[in-house]
């Protein structure tokens, strides 16, 4: 009879969460908010008591922690980290360290002690891969410099979860600084133990099932997926390792292999069902209650963290040389608590570092700046020129690129330099016209000068990058950006600061085409060279198989 009242509690709790997540959706909130609001108003201690079976459903929500970590080392990639450049990336890891010893400090100062400081910094640190990810996305904000800033520094966090996680289980033991120093190597090494044995596991079950066999029944490789993943989970609980970590190892091993994409697109359903209680039993925390009559502290805390995140990150990014518009609209879209506070929440209280009031109080602050978070997010660009605008700041794309700035003029202005501007500009190489480059990428800025042009860092959606590059004096404009924002916002700049330019525009989509040529610019469609190219290989097929005659 137990197992059946939990079943329905379970059932009852993912209705409740499927309501409130389609709700939170439907006013353009992440379906997170929605899974919270939900476990709080059926479970909560202030809630209406229609789920009673808190603790076994907040067992069960730790697999999906561990899924979530699973599929995490799944997407670990080398690669991946790469391509997003050196400066989102050590911005990152940066504002993950300022951010802890940042939140530490605050909490040392209202008179927490030590280790809950530090457990409380941590969860403070990241920020959210959901709710971020989803509005720049939508936005198609994902390619503006703030967008790869933020896509950089996610990804860190994203990456902190497993040396924060292994922070929180230390700091729930008690000794001396030297004990803690063993605690730490005894980690790292059953944690080491823990990778080798998965290693050879992982080996062995491929070559006793066989690839063919693995690639041709899904249903084994789902087996397979789950057997190493949950596998790994209770190896690591049993060696008094956090199950999340052990989970993230073997994601990680797996995420070499050629079964890499397949595991994750397989696993996705059981993990969004378990993350779904997860963060519905996270919401059974907090007390409505409690938030209602404490209502102050809630919005004060929320107040600081915004802030102080937001000043954290715009300060990192300034000091890593970019723009002040790009730093302040990075950090507007950064300052808020991400859902992985909860992971490290639960493997805090676990270990005992973490209390249930200082729980509560997170999930609420969290809650308050998810709902906040959807209205900055997409304010962030309009932020960040304001921030310019108000401490009368401009951007110089020399000095960003570390040389000094002169004037200089110009006769064509090319605005990105990736492999398509690189062939648009060929027959810019044999003439005598002096082209400026302006791009972010330093890679292209290189490629620019050495075929002779003269290239800069710049983000060249503000005027103040385009007028330090000459804009007026140029004849030909030739924007080959991908991102339709990006590429509309220079447009109706150049226009406004040289109307007599011939403006050259790619246009990656053709829906775009028509406002794109409406600002004025000469169009040439990503999809209509391709859909030629693809007609004229159709043509050539039929020629050769003498379809065409028949």
């Amino acid at each position: 009879m137990e197992l059946w009242i939990l079943l329905a509690d379970i059932v009852f709790l993912l209705a409740a969460c499927l309501i409130g997540g389609g709700l939170a959706s439907r006013i353009g909130q992440s379906p997170l908010v929605g899974y919270l609001l939900a476990g709080m108003l059926v479970g909560g201690p202030g809630g209406f008591g229609f789920v009673g079976s808190n603790v076994e459903i907040e067992e069960i929500a730790e697999l999906g922690v561990a899924l979530l970590l699973f599929s995490l080392g799944l997407e670990f990639s080398i690669e991946r980290l790469k391509g997003l450049g050196s400066r989102p990336l050590l911005g990152g890891a940066s504002q993950v360290i300022v951010t802890v010893l940042a939140g530490a400090v605050a909490a040392l100062a209202y008179g927490m002690t030590m280790k809950p400081a530090i457990a409380l910094g941590a969860m403070a640190a990241l920020s959210s891969t959901a709710v971020v990810l989803r509005i720049l996305m939508e936005r198609s904000e994902l390619e503006m410099p703030h967008g790869r800033n933020s896509l950089g520094v996610l990804l860190t966090q994203d990456i902190a979860v497993v040396p924060l996680a292994v922070l929180m289980t230390v700091l729930g033991g008690d000794g001396t600084p030297k004990d803690v120093a063993m605690d730490v190597g005894k980690l790292v090494l059953m944690a080491g133990g823990l990778a080798t044995a998965l290693y050879v596991v992982t080996k062995i079950a491929v070559l006793t099932l066989g690839t063919l066999t693995l690639e041709r029944n899904r249903e084994l490789t789902v087996i397979f997926a789950v057997v190493i993943g949950l596998g790994s989970a209770a190896a690591a609980h049993s060696a008094g390792i956090s199950p999340a970590l052990g989970a993230f190892i073997s994601g990680m091993l797996l995420g070499s292999s050629q079964f890499a994409i397949q595991i994750r697109a397989d696993v996705s359903s059981l993990r969004v069902l378990l993350l779904t209680l997860f963060f519905g039993s996270a919401g059974m925390v907090a007390d409505p209650l409690w938030i209602l009559s404490h209502l102050h502290w809630v919005v004060a805390a929320t107040a600081a963290l915004t802030i102080g995140k937001l000043v954290i990150t715009t300060a990192i990014f300034l000091a890593f040389r970019q723009s002040l518009r790009v730093a302040a609209a990075t950090g507007l879209a950064l300052a808020q608590i991400g859902e992985f506070a909860f992971v490290l929440g639960a493997i805090g209280r676990t270990s005992g570092v973490v209390s249930d009031d200082v729980y509560a109080l997170v999930v609420s602050v969290t809650i308050v700046s998810f709902f906040v978070s959807a209205l900055a997010v997409p304010f962030a660009p309009k932020f960040g020129d304001w921030a310019a605008r108000m401490l009368g700041v401009g951007i110089d794309i020399s000095a960003e690129d570390g040389t000094p700035s002169s004037p200089h003029t110009t006769d064509v202005v090319v605005v990105g330099f990736g492999p398509t501007a690189q062939l648009a500009s060929i027959p810019l190489m044999e003439s005598h016209l002096r082209v400026t480059v302006i791009d972010l990428n330093h890679a292209g800025i290189l490629t620019a000068r050495q075929r002779g042009f003269d290239g800069h860092v710049g983000d060249a959606t503000s005027p103040d990058v385009l007028e330090h590059a000459s804009i007026g004096e140029a004849k030909l404009v030739i924007v080959t950006l991908p991102h339709f924002r990006s590429a509309l916002t220079i447009l109706q700049l150049v226009r406004s600061m040289n109307p007599s330019a011939t403006v050259l525009v790619r246009s990656r989509y053709q829906i775009h085409s028509d406002a794109l040529a409406a600002a004025g610019g000469i169009i040439s469609g990503d999809e209509e060279q391709v859909g030629g190219a693809i007609g004229e290989q159709v043509k050539t097929w039929l020629t050769e198989t003498g379809t065409a005659t028949n």
